[in-house]
């Protein structure tokens, strides 16, 4: 089903989404309490305040408020400067998600967006669906699972998006998912088309080198750079340029 664009003003704000999806969608689902009395909601660790999981009409979706990270964090806890409807963190990671959805690339379909102004401010939250019964690349590497063949899909999977010119800008262990055999990016908050180009690939790739690393893939793995990254940039490589 394609993708439907909507827009409408909501108080001090706006929310986007897919039509196809959620023609109904307004500022109530951005609240986790206004699924919580249906018992449809449940809240997830992990990441910038955590995640609250919601069963909306348009299926199983996750909802994420932007939380700032970093040590702005500690005086500016989610407020970002507003430059514009278009160039909010929510509205311009909706379109993007649905620019790789339309090309048929495996990332969450996003469902709705929103943003409320606060003076020269603004907050943002997004709904995606929920990619079922996932792990992340780094669960997979704790539970020795990341082997050369899960190491040549990882390589795949980000040269598709690179072979479009999709720019990721947290490119890291926690950010692909494997489901039931399939791979996928999620979190694409500030990612951004891209003029294709070696030098923002290879630097996506090192992003995830050091993730790896930093979570201690060299020690878990012996011999990594041949049994995992290598294979890695073999994928890599033969898918961009297929």
């Amino acid at each position: 089903m394609m993708m439907q664009e909507q827009i409408h003003a909501e108080a001090g704000g706006a929310v986007v989404c897919d039509a196809s999806l959620a023609p109904a969608a307004d500022a109530r689902w951005f609240d986790p309490a206004y699924w919580q009395q249906g018992g449809a909601v449940h809240v997830l660790g992990g990441g910038r305040g955590g995640v609250a999981v919601i069963d909306t009409p348009a299926g199983v979706g996750v909802l994420r408020h932007y939380h700032r990270g970093g040590l702005v964090a500690r005086f500016n806890r989610d407020r970002y400067l507003w430059a514009g409807a278009d160039r909010t963190r929510s509205f311009a990671e909706f379109r993007l998600l649905a620019h790789a959805a339309a090309l048929g690339l495996p990332a969450p379909r996003p469902i709705a967006a929103r943003y409320v102004r606060h003076g020269l401010f603004y907050t943002a939250d997004l709904i995606t669906r929920r990619i079922e019964d996932a792990q992340t690349l780094a669960q997979c590497l704790a539970a020795d699972r990341l082997d050369a063949d899960l190491a040549r899909e990882t390589g795949a999977l980000v040269a598709r998006f690179h072979r479009a010119g999709i720019w990721h800008a947290d490119l890291n262990a926690h950010n692909v998912l494997v489901s039931g055999g399939a791979l996928y990016l999620i979190d694409f908050d500030r990612g951004e088309l891209r003029t294709p180009a070696e030098g923002w690939r290879l630097a996506n790739l090192a992003r995830l080198r050091r993730s790896l690393l930093k979570l201690g893939a060299a020690t878990r793995i012996p011999g990594f750079q041949a049994a995992v990254w290598e294979p890695l940039l073999y994928g890599y490589e033969r898918t961009l340029g297929a």
